[in-house]
């Protein structure tokens, strides 16, 4: 299940390219106040759900589901659905957030891809009972209950 359109906008950082950036500005004597995410271009959810998928090399296909059915289903962004956040206008800026002056201080960024191949092979590492208990997102479950219903409601 994806959330939104595709062209909703995202953005997150890798903890490594965080890591590696924090430990420069440290070397450098680099002080200040710094949005420090990305990527340092426009990502939508559509565009970094297919990075992902070419990443881990996945067949996966994406139902998109829209922000106002993930609502009535009590769906959250960004917890339930990790990422994103519903394109409100309460919300607008969450994910467009400017990082000029971070990459101006040289910030930079890994692909995607990278990003989920690393993490999924992090994940495949923990212990069984830490890989059944997600600290984000929907569970199997619940995913399928909120599909169920999207697809009865589009009848």
């Amino acid at each position: 299940m994806a959330p939104g359109t595709p062209n909703d906008p995202v953005q997150f950082i890798d903890a490594r390219d965080l890591a590696e950036w924090t430990i420069r500005m440290v070397e450098q004597g680099a002080t200040g106040i710094y949005n420090a995410t990305g990527p340092d271009y426009k990502l939508t959810i559509g565009k970094m759900l297919e990075d992902i998928k070419a990443g881990i090399k996945s067949n996966a296909k994406f139902t998109w589901v829209s922000a106002d059915f993930l609502a009535t289903q009590k769906v959250r962004g960004w917890s339930d659905m990790p990422v994103w956040v519903a394109p409100r206008p309460q919300n607008l800026g969450f994910s467009q957030i400017s990082i000029k002056k971070a990459l101006s201080k040289g910030l930079t960024f890994r692909p995607v891809g990278n990003t989920a191949q690393a993490t999924l092979e992090w994940f495949k590492k923990q212990p069984a009972e830490r890989q059944a208990k997600m600290h984000a997102g929907l569970t199997a479950e619940r995913e399928a209950e909120v599909l169920a219903a999207w697809h009865a409601s589009q009848k």
